[in-house]
């Protein structure tokens, strides 16, 4: 079981043993309830803050125990500046990564979709719009827009995506509930290289990143600005990351090599 889910349970089981003894004994002091429900509320705002520690679904952040290879993944494309750019370095390493593609942009860009496919990566959803308020909208909402998004890449390549990554990487009940209806499995990040940022640098993206660089590691990079508006830090960084994963013999693997290491059974 999920740290954080654990967590979540035995937080559970304090507060109705908070209520049951109210019952039977009376009210709390004022300030103890007040604490308890602050903490609650607290250890909630966590486990949708870091979804890593999977409070309200399993997210694979980190390849399995034994597992061999890093996971390069790529957000906010496609791009027609910068995708195809990213695409060609990955291609001259022999390198395999995941695309984590907005919808919106794939059907403006079907031809980069269909490219990144053609080159052996993997596309995943990173929703059709990119709801910076994700995490806040009902599981009706999310379903809507992830089966938007999904059907927008179906229509392109002919296959549906099995993996979704949330929107600044956020992950809450609803978010997790609309998840599991659509079969989709949820992909985090053990190693974040901020690249996305306007004023990121490409030697910041490599302080993150080269110390980290080790089996086991799903790297997140960007393809693509989220407004197309600057060149993430990643372009001129991915080269000297792609030379030193070669020069630790380290193999560039798909995340759904490792999906089923997390897999919990649909309902």
């Amino acid at each position: 079981m999920p740290i954080g889910r654990a967590a979540l349970y035995l937080a559970t089981a304090g507060a109705l043993a908070l209520a049951v003894r109210a019952l039977v004994r009376g009210p709390p002091p004022l300030a103890v309830a007040l604490g308890a429900l602050g903490a609650y509320v607290a250890l909630v705002l966590l486990g949708v803050l870091f979804s890593r520690f999977g409070m309200f679904a399993e997210v694979l952040s980190r390849g399995p125990k034994g597992a061999r290879g890093v996971a390069l993944t790529f957000d906010d494309g496609p791009d027609p500046a910068t995708t195809p750019r990213i695409l060609d370095m990955l291609d001259a390493a022999g390198a395999k990564a995941t695309f984590f593609v907005i919808g919106h942009k794939a059907e403006r860009h079907p031809d980069l979709v269909r490219r990144i496919k053609a080159c052996g990566h993997l596309l995943g959803l990173h929703g059709y719009g990119h709801d910076r308020l994700f995490a806040l909208r009902s599981a009706a909402v999310v379903r809507k827009d992830l089966e938007r998004a999904a059907q927008v890449l179906e229509s392109i390549v002919g296959e549906r995506p099995r993996i979704f990554r949330a929107p600044v990487g956020h992950v809450s009940p609803p978010m997790a509930r609309a998840a599991r209806e659509l079969d989709l499995d949820i992909v985090g990040w053990s190693v974040k290289g901020l690249d996305g940022w306007r004023r990121s640098k490409p030697s910041w993206v490599l302080d993150r990143v080269v110390p980290k660089l080790a089996d086991r590691a799903i790297v997140l990079l960007h393809d693509a600005s989220e407004r197309g508006d600057f060149e993430p830090a990643s372009l001129a960084a991915l080269p000297e990351i792609l030379d030193i994963g070669a020069r630790r013999r380290l193999e560039w693997v798909r995340v759904d090599q490792w999906l089923s290491s997390f897999e919990e059974p649909r309902d």
